[in-house]
């Protein structure tokens, strides 16, 4: 298994806007409660965001055939087209027009989000190296706060606060500022706040500010993927108040929320973070986290034994748990390393059905390994860059910070389960194909030093066509061939988008990689430049199509969910 790489073209620029325009903010809210204070509600725009477009079905078949163009000969072209010509007179035609109608009865969402939640849920391949990714941290700017221990309890604060201030509605609107200069401001935001929200898109769209779907956002927290057979389940407990710790592939919980609702100090915090570093348990036998790792179908029938077992108000601890912090105990070695431990790691110490994993190795690097049926990487991005913000400008301890002194023996639970003999025999059946699969798994990098985004912009060519022109160059480089490729764009501009797909090969990318791996000799400098600016063009149509719904994915996707 080679690592595939998909590049997501995020919307630039994370949200600004600051709650309630009655709202008193220096009455009520406690200090170090909330990341943030919005004075513009986290939801103001939700209700008038735009609905996301149904493609025409000729647009849809137009650019599918611009995609196959660079990777068929001419008869197979030909013989696509015939196809395409016969869907589009045909079934696809019926099929459109009931999608269309179906859309028009369903306006609180979109076209997509029903087939997309299917797709992922329905998918029975397990999700590790499948579906789920990864987003890493940058160190900690100050070198001492990357201490395990302290740089844990500072991110779990943070990750605390962006909850809090997520469910008061504190927390900033993410909207995409194309002229921050007029609406990135706080004229902008004490204006906008007083329009009603059923009008407030329309008001920020005045001044080109985007205002981004924020409905995926109450599945970060106390959510998990719960297996079932054929389909599986999202659930959430926004109730529950505790943490969820893993490891040594020990399972640990304790509450980092009081019965007010509030966050517990950092010191204790702190205190029951150290306890959980001290034990010197060895690793159980039969780590259950496997099962995690498992076809969904096989993990469905060995939960429901671990049910049927006693294990259930267990389980459930586990499944509402605020988050998962997982703890290693080995440092990172170098990027290659940090990605087969944030991407799978050994398979004992990760929850791969939780919404998120904050991982912590023993060297104080970290991530996020999120679950991705419940939502896109524009909302985990969004809390990774804000959680980091937090944690490296406003720590809420230090290296030298004392932890509290309490008896966290008694805080801490530490979750012991009853296995059965089945249930340990799909443990290791589950850890055989985990560590056969990962063998499989290659993944190498490279850090380019000679130029980068800077460069590019000023030569007036986009740093992610650039990207992409340089795999099409390496693969054809490698095989000889020029084959499909996958990007996906974020639709969060519009309700309940998702994510479309761009299809970087192109007969543009096509020509131009021939003529620099095959025949650099035979083109000036000024017409080798000229195709990697056609390149740059087309590749940033496709990217505006995409974003505006206008891709080639989520249309197909529908109708094949209505035939």
């Amino acid at each position: 298994m080679v690592a595939r790489l998909l590049l997501r073209a995020w919307p630039r620029g994370l949200a600004v806007g600051l709650a309630a325009p009655c709202r008193n903010l220096s009455a009520g809210f406690e200090p170090g409660q909330y990341l943030q204070r919005s004075i513009v509600p986290t939801m103001h725009f939700q209700d008038s965001l735009p609905r996301l477009p149904i493609p025409k079905l000729e647009d849809t078949m137009r650019r599918y055939l611009s995609a196959q163009k660079p990777l068929l000969d001419d008869g197979q072209f030909r013989k696509t087209e015939e196809l395409c010509k016969n869907f589009e007179n045909g079934i696809g035609k019926k099929l459109h027009e009931q999608l269309v109608a179906q859309d028009k009865q369903n306006k609180h969402t979109s076209y997509i989000s029903g087939p997309w939640f299917d797709m992922y849920l329905t998918a029975r391949n397990p999700i590790v190296l499948n579906f789920n990714p990864f987003m890493a941290f940058h160190p900690d700017p100050k070198s001492e706060y990357n201490d395990q221990l302290t740089r844990a309890t500072n991110l779990t604060v943070s990750a605390l606060r962006f909850l809090k201030a997520l469910r008061a509605g504190l927390l900033e609107p993410e909207v995409f500022h194309l002229n921050p200069a007029r609406s990135d401001t706080a004229t902008f935001k004490r204006l906008i706040r007083l329009v009603p929200s059923a009008l407030s898109w329309y008001g920020a769209y005045l001044v080109k500010a985007y205002p981004l779907d924020m409905s995926q956002y109450f599945r970060l927290f106390n959510s998990t993927r719960l297996p079932r057979p054929r389909r599986d389940e999202l659930f959430t407990d926004d109730k529950a108040r505790h943490l969820l710790v893993l490891r040594k592939g020990h399972f640990y919980v304790f509450d980092v929320l009081d019965q007010d609702g509030k966050i517990v100090s950092a010191s204790e915090i702190q205190a029951h973070l150290k306890y959980i570093l001290s034990d010197r348990s060895l690793a159980p036998e039969f780590p259950l986290a496997y099962l995690t790792s498992e076809d969904r179908d096989i993990w469905a029938g060995l939960r429901q034994k671990l049910v049927q077992g006693g294990n259930e108000e267990t389980l459930r601890r586990v499944d509402a748990a605020v988050f998962c912090l997982c703890l290693d105990d080995f440092p990172v070695k170098d990027l290659i390393h940090l990605s087969h431990s944030m991407l799978h790691g050994d398979g004992t110490n990760r929850w791969f059905d939780k919404s998120f994993n904050l991982i912590l190795a023993e060297d104080g690097t970290a991530a996020v390994h999120f679950e991705h049926a419940w939502g896109d990487g524009v909302a985990v991005l969004r809390f990774l860059n804000e959680v980091f913000k937090d944690s490296t400008q406003a720590p809420a301890v230090t290296p030298q910070s004392p932890p509290a002194r309490t008896d966290s023996s008694r805080a801490v639970q530490k979750l012991s389960f009853k296995l059965d003999d089945a249930v340990k025999a799909g443990i290791s059946a589950a850890k055989a194909k985990f560590d056969a699969t990962v063998k499989t798994l290659t993944i190498d990098c490279i850090q380019f030093q000679r130029g980068g985004k800077e460069f590019l912009k000023g030569q007036k060519v986009s740093p992610d066509s650039v990207a992409q022109l340089a795999f099409q160059m390496a693969f054809l480089r490698q095989y000889g061939q020029t084959v499909a490729t996958y990007e996906s764009c974020s639709t969060a501009a519009f309700k309940h988008g998702r994510t479309e797909t761009i299809r970087p090969a192109s007969v543009f990318t096509k020509r131009c990689s021939e003529a620099f791996v095959r025949e650099p000799s035979k083109h000036s400098a000024a017409a080798l430049r000229q195709m990697v600016a056609e390149c740059s063009e087309y590749h940033n149509q496709l990217t505006r199509e995409a974003a505006m719904g206008a891709g080639m994915g989520s249309l197909p996707v529908a109708l094949v969910a209505l035939g």
